[in-house]
């Protein structure tokens, strides 16, 4: 281990010695934590929440409530790691959170998935926790006191990222897993959902949408729209679908020991089609689609 992160699992270490007291619980009904990023995901999943009560953190609105006989909070992250990574702690701290469900849109990395599949990763990474690289002698050379675990992208070198979990020790991940037994119900789900190929606009897709359940998913702070990235991603990482999100609350319901599970419905190629950015277009119809196999995924949980 390099003295850098030495250093900075010391800090952790000494910083978890005296812990903060709890956060009030503002409801102590066991739910699942149902979120999305921004207004148009939202929009769907509030369709099918019935009882709802509504509370505010910090500005952010929870509405609890119940879809498909089960109990949920129903929020947004807002857009990007830290948003997310911020309003998932503040609903772990303020609710009682059986387990975590992302609903959302996203960009498509794998050339055979299509415009408006729903895409279930059962892992994901932080493909942009990056060190940027100077130039030397025409070649981009990290410093050499620091790890490149993983290939480069230009001046761009990924890192895994350092994790603190109550009664563990500091330890480094790339990959954060979705649980296991929520998996292997979205993957029953899957076989039972057919999913809209036309937005409320009529603009329809060439291809009949899908669900696939497996696979890499990868998350990082920019809007992608690049086709040489896209591309490195499906590569290096093996990336079905890449957001703003998603892995940023894996590492905090993993931190939490929280049962996580992301559903992302691609509204674009992240620059692998043709023209513009397919987004502006089909950004409803994969919103309706991610809430619709969420809503199901939802009914199909055991009680």
């Amino acid at each position: 281990m390099i003295v850098l992160k030495q250093l900075v699992c010391a800090a952790m270490v000494l910083g978890a010695v005296a812990p903060a007291g709890a956060a009030e619980t503002l409801d102590t009904t066991p739910r699942i934590a149902v979120m999305s990023a921004f207004g148009p995901e939202w929009i769907a999943l509030q369709e099918a929440l019935s009882e709802r009560n509504d509370y505010s953190v910090n500005g952010t609105t929870f509405a609890t409530g119940v879809i498909e006989g089960k109990p949920v909070v129903l929020f947004l992250t807002g857009v990007s790691m830290v948003n997310a990574a911020m309003t998932s702690q503040l609903a772990l701290d303020h609710f009682n959170i059986e387990s975590i469900v992302f609903s959302g849109i996203a960009g498509g990395v794998n050339p055979q998935r299509n415009i408006g599949d729903v895409i279930v990763p059962s892992q994901w990474g932080q493909y942009l926790e990056v060190i940027m690289a100077r130039e030397v002698d025409g070649k981009f050379t990290p410093p050499s006191f620091m790890d490149t675990p993983h290939p480069a992208f230009g001046m761009m070198f990924p890192q895994n990222v350092d994790i603190a979990r109550e009664g563990s020790e500091p330890e480094e991940k790339f990959w954060f897993a979705a649980d296991a037994e929520l998996l292997a119900v979205a993957e029953k789900v899957a076989a039972t959902i057919k999913l809209e190929d036309c937005s409320p606009q009529n603009a329809c897709l060439t291809t009949p949408p899908a669900i696939h359940v497996g696979g890499n998913g990868v998350s990082g702070a920019a809007f992608v729209d690049n086709a040489d990235l896209r591309e490195y991603a499906f590569a290096n990482f093996e990336a079905q679908v890449l957001d703003m999100e998603s892995a940023a609350v894996a590492h905090v319901a993993y931190a939490n020991d929280v049962p996580f599970i992301a559903f992302r419905s691609l509204s674009d190629l992240a620059g692998g089609g043709e023209g513009e950015n397919e987004m502006g277009t089909f950004m409803g119809l994969a919103s309706d689609n991610s809430a619709a196999v969420v809503t199901a995924f939802i009914a199909a949980l055991p009680d």
